[in-house]
């Protein structure tokens, strides 16, 4: 049986699919990219002989650019935004080791809690490695009880320290 180590209530997103954000602009677009290095622990069963990057994680880089996206376009309203529709998924060439993956997500429409998104991934050589149009759905713990807040403030906390970390402004 598996065991958590980890301390109990406190949760890590296991990937992080985006390691960079290049540019930006609320409401239009963003652009960021995501480094494959042989070190990536999934690499090792997908596959053993011929390690590529499994295509339902370059869609959650383009879904990670979207939600990245949408907390700079509505001022990081919502702490929890998850996958909601994904349409038109077309993949193309692989994405190896020691590669960068550049994701490209433009806005298309925001309707109350929920946001479409068209995206692209595309190796460092120009390849298209993936394009998809998703819908991500945004909302707030204490939407679905008052216990949320304290888990809320902490999202919050942790959206925008990220988010300075991948767009470079601890540097300043």
């Amino acid at each position: 049986m598996f065991r958590s180590t980890r301390p109990k209530g406190l949760f890590r997103m296991r990937f992080h699919l985006i390691d960079r954000i290049d540019a930006h602009e609320p409401g239009k677009f963003l652009r960021g990219c995501k480094y494959l290095s042989l070190g990536e622990e999934y690499l090792a069963d997908h596959f053993p002989r011929f390690p590529v990057m499994p295509g339902v994680l370059m869609l959650q880089a383009l879904v990670e650019g979207g939600a990245w996206l949408w907390r700079a376009s509505s001022g990081f309203r919502h702490t929890v935004i998850v996958l909601r529709d994904v349409k038109n998924v077309k993949y193309g060439s692989f994405m190896v080791p020691g590669r960068r993956m550049d994701v490209a997500v433009d806005l298309v429409k925001v309707e109350g809690d929920a946001a479409t998104f068209r995206g692209k991934g595309a190796d460092d050589a120009g390849q298209q490695t993936v394009s998809a149009q998703f819908v991500l759905h945004g909302y707030n713990l204490t939407d679905r009880g008052p216990a949320g807040a304290q888990a809320d403030a902490r999202l919050l906390d942790h959206w925008k320290a990220r988010w300075a970390l991948l767009t470079g402004e601890l540097r300043a």
